[in-house]
C-alpha cells in the first residue's frame, strides 16, 4: 500500500497566511474606526446639547434655519 501525500508550494502557504493576516488587520482597523466614530459623534451631540442649554437656542436656531 502506498501513501499519497499532497504538497503545496511554499508560496501558496505563505500567500494564504499573508491574506489571512491582512484580513484580520482590516477587521481590527474597522472596529477601531467605528469606535472612534461613535465617540466623536457622542462628543458632538454633547456639545450641541450644552450649547443649546447655555445659549437658549436650539441647533436650528443657532444655524438661523428655524
Amino acid at each position: 500500500m502506498t501513501s499519497t501525500s499532497f504538497s503545496f508550494p511554499a508560496n501558496s502557504n505563505h500567500q494564504w497566511f499573508q491574506e489571512t493576516a491582512a484580513a484580520q488587520i482590516r477587521q481590527e482597523r474597522l472596529a477601531k474606526a467605528e469606535k472612534l466614530n461613535g465617540r466623536v459623534a457622542m462628543l458632538g451631540f454633547l456639545l450641541a446639547v450644552l450649547t443649546e442649554a447655555l445659549s437658549g437656542y436650539g441647533i436650528l436656531g443657532q444655524l438661523h434655519i428655524g
